[in-house]
């Protein structure tokens, strides 16, 4: 049997970038996942087109009540270890709450320690027309980003909670309009999140560049979930927009449990798993 060349198996391993994502508009859907850790991200890059290293961190890993408290910090060391655990996906960092919405300058300064420092492919950043200047100054000077619209969590506290949006003629028209002037400003690709239906369809048959939805429509050009939702590592909440794929958090605390069960009768460690004198 002939062996693959060395060519096709860097074409197999190579890594998607931002261009690649942007390039599948209106055809193969974007699959992604969020990742903050290595061993996940290993777990999940031989299934997915883009790794979100998501301020939903926050949330997912930290246990706080919303994204707000995630910082510069935290995101760089979370993006530069999923990308040391993968090597197929685009991994794309999002920026925290107050890192980027000051000036463009300050965003560019933020945007491209993340990059030097995590080696990702991009960043995201939130907020429609009021951020497409800022998009704009950054995709200029070297930095792919990927644009964020409709319910935006860093937003919450002037949203009033998370709530869908998109539900009367004026906001629909404001979040198709969002999309519309981040795409013109230079962004690949938007997640358009937690919109009336009909909306982000409209925004995805509207729009030149990728949309990837959640909580938005099957139209969109790709989807995305927050992992430790869609695998079930929650039972508290699991908003609407989210299917379960798996039940990990069931599988969890079966096994802490048999491990305590045998702890407790002093089964465990049992003689193999013990070293001997020799």
């Amino acid at each position: 049997m002939n062996k693959p060349s060395s060519e096709a198996t860097s074409r197999r391993t190579r890594r998607l970038t931002a261009p690649d994502i942007g390039g599948r508009k209106g055809g193969e859907p974007v699959v992604c996942l969020t990742a903050y850790t290595a061993p996940m991200a290993k777990l999940l890059d031989p299934h997915v087109d883009l790794l979100l290293v998501g301020d939903s961190m926050g949330m997912a890993l930290y246990g706080m009540d919303s994204t707000l408290g995630v910082t510069l910090d935290m995101a760089i060391a979370h993006g530069a270890a999923v990308v040391r655990g993968s090597q197929h996906a685009c991994v794309i960092v999002d920026m925290p709450f107050g890192t980027y919405q000051e000036s463009p300058a300050q965003a560019f300064r933020n945007c491209a320690r993340v990059m030097t420092e995590t080696g990702c492919g991009g960043i995201k950043i939130e907020g429609g027309r009021e951020m497409a200047e800022t998009v704009r100054f950054l995709v200029e000077r070297g930095i792919p980003v990927m644009g964020h619209v409709g319910l935006k969590p860093q937003s919450v506290n002037t949203a009033g909670g998370f709530r869908s949006q998109g539900h009367d003629s004026e906001s629909a028209a404001a979040i198709v309009a969002d999309a519309h002037a981040v795409a013109e400003a230079g962004a690949f690709s938007i997640v358009v999140e937690a919109v009336v239906e009909s909306v982000a369809r409209t925004i995805a048959d509207t729009t030149p560049v990728v949309i990837i939805g959640i909580g938005a429509s099957p139209a969109c050009d790709g989807q995305v979930l927050v992992t430790e939702d869609a695998m079930g590592m929650f039972t508290e909440f699991t908003p609407k927009f989210v299917k379960r794929f798996g039940e990990i958090g069931e599988a969890i605390g079966k096994a802490a449990a048999d491990y305590a069960r045998e702890v407790r009768a002093r089964t465990f460690p049992a003689p193999k798993n013990l070293y001997g004198d020799r």
